[in-house]
Parts: C-alpha cells; structure tokens; sequence
C-alpha cells in the first residue's frame, strides 16, 4: 500500500451506546482511536455521522444503519435489562427481534464485520446452586428478561456459521452512572447522602459483582481476541452478599444503616448464589485482569 493511502480507522458501531456500560466501552474504544459509530432511540436529537438513530425493533431501520455505518466490528448492547420492566412482550420484541434484525440487516446489506459481540446476561443461568458456573450449564431462565436473553442465545447460535459472533455473558457488574434501581447504587447511594435507614429485599443473596470498567476492558480486548462462534462468561468469580457489601459500606464511611427487609422486594424467583467462573474469559483475554469489589465500593463511595 502506498504512503499516501492513510490507514482507515477501525469503525465500530455500539447499540445502546448512551447506557451504562456502553459509555464505558466508547471511552474505551475512542481512547484506542476507533471511530465509534453510536445509536440512539430517541427522536428528538439530530444524526451525525457517528451518532445514528436505530429502532432495534425495525428491520428497515437496522438495514439502514448497517449500510451506512458499515462497521468493522458491532457490539451489540441495547437490550431490555432491569428487570422489573412492565411489558413482558419488550423483553422479546428487543432482546429478540432486535438481535435478529441486527444480524439479518448484515446479510441483507452484504456486510460482514471482523467481529460482533452481543451481550447476553448471566440470569440465563437461572437458580442454579453454584459458586463456579461455566458456560457448559444449561440454561433455566426464570424471568421474561433471562428467558429473552435464552431465546436471544438460542437464535444467535444459527448465525455462527454466517457471521463472526461472541456472546458474552456478564454477570453481575456495577460501579458508577448505574441507574439507582439497580442495588450497589441504591446502598451507595444511602450511605453518601448518610440517610438513617434503607429497604432491601433478602440481603443474604449472593453475586459476583463486577466492576463496570472490568466488564468494558473484556469486550474490548473480546473484540480483539481471535474467538468466534463462543460463549463467554464475563465475572470474577467471587461472590458478595449484600449483607457484605452492607457492612463494607459502613466501614468506609463511618456510617450506620438501619436496614429494613421490605417483604415487597423479596423476589419468589430470586438465585441465591450467582458466580460464575471466569476460566474460559481468562484464557481468551488473560490480559484483561479483575478489579477487587472493595475497589469498586471505594470508588463508587468517593463519587
């Protein structure tokens, strides 16, 4: 090639690039100098050339974007993922269809990037009763948003012939720009504003929770991996409860909290223990190291 052809920058499209971890990741992949291509729901602000807007649910709307971006690499982050959402149906008309609509707009536009990450989740493990969940255990979702993301994995796998495809499955991640629904934030939260109580539902439930620029730093260095046609787990592999996190809190900030168990926040459904075993994200991206929960609690408190 000659000198005076510049190399192109790498293009990558983020859906669901405005949520919480997809600020992570764009960061990330600015900072590696990729033009990152980001797409919106909304239809109040203006399109530029990296800021598209997508209806996941149209696959007109998929096929557009997937033509005029035409991507090096996709990650696919927009889903349906609190899961107390109201309209079960969202759950599929999104986790699902949207995928779909994603992976058919590439056949239909000719288009096939390096590389498309998707992320699934970890509650398609469902309650399963192990401190080392691998990617071999089956899947026993017990909620629209985990049975969304099951269906989701099962119609991805019959594109893993057609296209260069990665799941991942994050388990629990936190750290900060997490909504306050979400519970690391919800104590965090509490005790920065030094309030004299807090309700939780069952606080002896256990999680790998991860740091939110951990899960990042995998998808990032996933991309880059030579892995494809994969499932992978994305955790620590160390369990908290949130009696734990509780008690850590409190010795950070000096601060008691009066915990109180509202019966309306105990799931029926809830997993007791979830963590996953991150062998198989460890041999892929052994670059890629965990950060210690104690870490992320600090630094959340600090915010």
């Amino acid at each position: 090639m000659s000198s005076s052809h510049a190399k192109q920058p790498v293009r990558t499209l983020v859906t669901g690039a405005s949520g919480f971890t997809g600020r992570y990741l764009v960061d990330n992949l600015l900072g590696r100098g990729h033009t990152v291509i980001e797409t919106f729901a909304g239809r109040d602000e203006p399109e530029t050339p990296t800021r598209l807007r997508l209806d996941i649910t149209s696959p007109e709307n998929c096929r557009r974007v997937i033509e005029t971006a035409r991507p090096d690499y996709i990650v696919h982050l927009a889903a349906i993922s609190f899961v107390g959402h109201d309209d079960p149906l969202d759950f599929y008309r999104v986790n699902v269809i949207g995928t779909l609509n994603l992976l058919e707009a590439c056949a239909a536009t000719g288009h096939t990037p390096r590389k498309v990450l998707i992320a699934s989740s970890a509650n398609v493990y469902g309650n399963v009763t192990s401190d080392a969940i691998d990617e071999s255990f089956p899947l026993t979702p017990v909620n629209h948003y985990a049975a969304s993301k099951a269906a989701m994995e099962t119609m991805v796998h019959t594109w893993f012939d057609r296209l260069p495809i990665l799941i991942a499955r994050p388990f629990n991640y936190t750290g900060r720009g997490q909504a306050p629904n979400f519970l690391v934030p919800k104590i965090v939260e509490h005790f920065a504003r030094r309030e004299p109580s807090i309700q939780l539902g069952n606080i002896d439930v256990a999680r790998d929770f991860s740091d939110v620029r951990y899960v990042a730093s995998a998808y990032e260095a996933l991309l880059d991996s030579e892995a494809a046609s994969e499932t992978v787990n994305v955790c620590t592999g160390t369990p908290y409860t949130l009696r734990e996190i509780l008690s850590a809190a409190s010795d950070l900030t000096g601060h008691e909290l009066q915990v109180h168990i509202n019966p309306a926040f105990v799931r029926q459904t809830d997993v007791k223990v979830l963590a996953g075993s991150p062998a198989k994200l460890r041999s892929l991206v052994p670059e890629v190291h965990a950060i210690p929960f104690m870490d992320t609690l600090r630094w959340m408190l600090a915010a």
